[in-house]
C-alpha cells in the first residue's frame, strides 16, 4: 500500500494561506510562554534581595537513591540560605510521595535539617504531584497566602504564575544551574508546560488529592515567635 504524501499548494494564494496558518499556529503556541514572562516580570528575586516573607515553598525535583537530586539540592541550599539570613521563618517542602518507596518531602526535610534548618521550622506536603497541585494545596490546605517560591530559573516563572493564580502573593527565587542535558530538557519542557499552566490558571481544577486542612505552617510560625 502506497502512503500518500501531503501535497503543498501549487498556487501562490494557497502557499500564502499555508504560510499564514503556520505562523498563526506558532504564535498561538508561544502565547502561554509569553503570558508567563509578562505576568512574572516584577516577581523574580535572588537569595540576596528576596523580601522578608514568613514562608518559603520549595518544589520537589526528583531523588537519586533516596537523596535529593543535584537540582533539588540546589533549591534546598537556597532555602537554607534564606533561613539563615533571617528572610524566612518556615519552609514548606512540597513533593511526590505517591508510593511507599519514593518520598520527596522527607528527603527534603532531612537535607534541610543537615544544613541548619530546625525540623520544627519545616512543614511537609506529601501530595505536591505537580506545580499546580503544590500551589493550590499550599493555599487551601496549609493556609499560605504569601510566600517566596524556590525552584530552578527555567521553572520559577511558571511556579510564580500558578501560585498567584491559586491566591498566593508570590515572589520567586530562581536557582541557577549548570547548562547540562537536564537544563536544556527542563527549558524545552517549560515551553510545552506553559500551555497546561495557562489552562490551570483559567480553569483552576482541584488537585489530584486535596484532603483536610492542616495547621502545620501556622503552628511552626507560632512556635518560632
Amino acid at each position: 500500500m502506497k502512503i500518500r504524501r501531503p501535497r503543498l499548494p501549487r498556487t501562490r494564494a494557497g502557499q500564502r494561506r499555508l504560510v499564514q496558518s503556520v505562523m498563526a499556529a506558532c504564535v498561538l503556541a508561544l502565547l502561554p510562554a509569553t503570558w508567563l514572562y509578562m505576568s512574572t516580570a516584577d516577581r523574580l528575586r535572588t537569595t540576596a534581595d528576596a523580601p522578608r516573607t514568613p514562608v518559603a515553598v520549595v518544589f520537589g525535583a526528583g531523588l537519586w537513591n533516596g537523596e535529593p537530586s543535584p537540582y533539588l539540592a540546589h533549591r534546598l541550599d537556597a532555602a537554607a540560605k534564606l533561613y539563615q539570613a533571617g528572610r524566612i521563618e518556615v519552609v514548606l517542602v512540597t513533593g511526590d510521595n505517591s508510593r511507599e518507596d519514593y518520598d520527596e518531602p522527607d528527603a527534603m526535610r532531612a537535607y534541610l535539617t543537615r544544613h541548619g534548618v530546625p525540623g520544627t521550622r519545616i512543614v511537609s506536603d506529601y501530595a505536591g504531584f505537580d506545580t499546580w497541585d503544590s500551589c493550590v494545596r499550599a493555599r487551601k490546605i496549609f493556609g499560605v497566602d504569601r510566600a517566596v517560591l524556590i525552584s530552578q530559573d527555567f521553572h520559577i516563572r511558571r511556579a510564580v504564575a500558578l501560585c498567584e493564580a491559586a491566591g498566593i502573593d508570590s515572589y520567586g527565587v530562581g536557582v541557577a544551574a549548570k547548562h547540562d542535558v537536564t537544563w536544556y530538557y527542563g527549558g524545552t519542557r517549560e515551553v510545552f508546560a506553559a500551555g497546561k499552566a495557562a489552562l490551570d490558571a483559567v480553569l483552576r481544577p482541584d488537585p489530584r488529592f486535596l484532603g483536610p486542612k492542616e495547621r502545620g505552617v501556622s503552628r511552626a510560625l507560632a512556635a518560632g515567635r
